[in-house]
């Protein structure tokens, strides 16, 4: 089945699904970052076929989100998030505070979050660079941006 490709859209969103939209690509990188990193490890943590590990693996190489380390003599690697990937990671880190405040249920949230600076679990705030205030849909207005062609629509965002 041929994937549609989003990444020439005017579209940030429509950019981002176009790496990560599929369901396996941020279960991927969600293993990488807690440090599931090698090919077997990947596969056993989520009972992905071999194939669809290894094209999911590829896409993410050639989009710059992960790299591919040799650990052996073998040609055998294990993979790291870049930079890029890296902040990806943040986005997924959005969809873990609406997943466990929507979805988690009864039992409560699956995994906690301990936050470094300051030692207490907590989950992702979104907050306006600028002035710290909270930064949610209803709380901005969206305006064009140097890549809209002058026009603000639904497919622009």
């Amino acid at each position: 089945m041929q994937r549609t490709d989003f990444s020439e859209m005017a579209c940030s969103i429509a950019r981002t699904l176009d790496v990560i939209g599929e369901p396996w690509s941020p279960l991927i990188l969600r293993d990488i970052w807690v440090g599931i990193s090698r090919f077997e490890q990947i596969q056993a943590d989520l009972g992905i076929s071999r194939k669809v590990l290894t094209e999911r693996l590829n896409y993410l190489v050639e989009r710059g989100i992960i790299e591919r380390r040799p650990y052996d003599r073998r040609p055998r690697y294990e993979y790291v998030l870049t930079g890029k990937g890296a902040e990806l990671v943040d986005v997924l880190m959005v969809m873990v505070r609406w997943g466990d405040k929507w979805l988690a249920g009864e039992a409560g949230p699956p995994v906690l979050y301990r936050h470094h600076a300051c030692g207490q679990i907590g989950s992702v705030d979104l907050r306006c660079e600028h002035c710290g205030q909270p930064m949610h849909a209803g709380d901005i207005d969206l305006m064009p941006g140097p890549g809209a062609a002058g026009m603000v629509t639904a497919a622009a965002v």
